[in-house]
């Protein structure tokens, strides 16, 4: 007990010897919160300028400039590693296993010319008998980097993750709020160890005050294994939905990933990722830290109720972007003109004449055109990118058809079926111009989602 008051006193004693990376990112931002809390001063780097407060001094650094990252671990004792890669555009992301040995390396030099006595890096749980997804393996091999010099690393190793504003929990709570049916593929049936993040946090700061921690590797997980097919219903069952989950064993985490990015506003390559370390189960095999830091470890539903709520009552600030058209505005033209579409649509049965629609292809297209309307208008409905891109599409599809149905007017032949009388071609005027509002309301919409939702925030 001694011990930790000392190792307290310590650092309380010496404002801004803790530096926390990632300040503002989704562990960092509530380490910093917690230890102010508990009476610490503390340094958070961020890339951006963030102004200080009494007991947080916030210092610009960006990993890949050593002057910078010199710099801000200045007088820090104990650094704390949240950092990685994965997100960004296409091409970063190809890249994020190199970039983050790269940071790795640069902070370690950095921390060793500063004199920083000790990190603490929060990383993957992972199974070293098993071959590792590109994710996991870089989450890994970054350990490996910071504990190679003369740094003391304490290394914690957590399975999923739950809180809000977290990657893992917006992913699980958008697919499950806005789909009564889930297709999945083989990795919902991997066993994990969901913990909530306030406990993540809570060890992050025992490993600091507990000196027995330092220079040893530690596996963190809640206290439930369920695979995320039961978190997904778990999920379900809180919010007092039915869910439906069928399984496709052919699909794969890439497609997953791109699934995700239309249904939910994480990004594919912070999706993948994520699904990565999924595929293989990270259950933790050795729970030692429970007994250096002991504590009540929250359950699936409560760490499940506690982010809803949290998100509920403080959303995420998204920065919007100046737009000449609205949104909300072209939702609504999206919506409208979907659904007068497929009221028009409804006219080559009743109103126009000509005999070749009653013929089978005629009659399936039909059906098949149908069926991704009201796909497109159940997704738009949701807000979810996967809407806009089947009402852009259909839009598309719908626009040409009906153009060359009219092509008669301007070239004295039809290119489809028989030429429509004048109350038909009328007719296919008003849909080309209802489908090109479609077209103009679905782009917009789909480039402009991502900004207007992020990680769990509601439009």
């Amino acid at each position: 007990m001694s011990q930790k008051i000392t190792t307290e006193m310590q650092y309380k004693e010496k404002p801004f010897s803790i530096l926390v990376t990632g300040a503002t990112g989704f562990i960092g931002s509530r380490l910093i919160s917690d230890l102010t809390a508990n009476g610490y001063s503390v340094k958070g780097m961020s890339r951006r300028k963030i102004s200080s407060t009494g007991n947080i001094k916030y210092v610009q650094a960006d990993v890949f400039e050593p002057s910078e990252l010199e710099d801000a671990l200045s007088g820090v004792e104990i650094a704390y590693y949240l950092l990685h890669s994965m997100e960004g555009n296409k091409e970063e992301w190809k890249e994020f296993a190199n970039r983050e040995k790269i940071q790795a390396q640069n902070f370690l030099n950095a921390a060793t010319k500063s004199g920083v006595k000790r990190i603490i890096y929060l990383g993957g749980l992972v199974n070293d008998s098993i071959s590792l997804s590109p994710h996991m393996k870089s989450r890994k091999d970054v350990g490996e980097i910071l504990a190679s010099g003369t740094i003391l690393v304490t290394e914690l190793r957590a399975s999923l993750i739950i809180g809000a504003q977290g990657g893992s929990y917006a992913m699980l709570r958008y697919l499950v709020e806005r789909l009564p049916v889930m297709v999945c593929p083989s990795w919902v049936k991997s066993l994990a160890q969901p913990i909530a993040v306030d406990d993540v946090i809570l060890y992050l700061r025992g490993c600091m005050e507990k000196p027995e921690t330092t220079g040893k590797i530690f596996e963190i997980g809640g206290p439930e294994k369920v695979t995320y097919e039961q978190l997904m219903r778990i999920y379900a069952k809180y919010l007092r939905k039915k869910l439906l989950v069928l399984q496709i064993p052919f699909l794969t985490t890439r497609l997953s990933s791109y699934w995700v990015d239309l249904i939910t506003p994480v990004k594919a390559s912070l999706a993948r990722p994520l699904i990565d370390s999924l595929v293989h189960d990270t259950v933790v095999t050795d729970d030692s830290i429970t007994k250096i830091i002991p504590g009540s470890l929250k359950s699936v539903v409560e760490s499940i109720d506690i982010a809803t709520k949290e998100i509920r009552e403080n959303p995420p600030d998204t920065p919007l972007k100046e737009e000449r058209t609205g949104f909300k505005i072209n939702q609504k033209l999206l919506m409208v003109s979907l659904i007068a579409m497929a009221f028009v649509g409804t006219t080559f049965y009743w109103l126009d004449d000509r005999t070749e629609l009653s013929e089978p292809i005629w009659i399936f297209a039909g059906i098949i055109w149908y069926i991704g309307i009201i796909a497109a208008i159940f997704f738009v409905k949701n807000k979810t990118r996967l809407g806009y891109l089947i009402g852009g599409i259909l839009s598309w599809i719908t626009l040409a058809f009906w153009l060359f149905d009219n092509f008669y007017l301007l070239f004295n032949t039809t290119l489809i079926i028989t030429q429509p009388n004048e109350v038909i071609t009328i007719r296919n005027i008003i849909w080309v111009a209802l489908s090109a509002v479609a077209v103009f309301a679905s782009h917009n919409t789909f480039h402009k989602i991502i900004d207007y939702q992020f990680k769990g925030k509601p439009i």
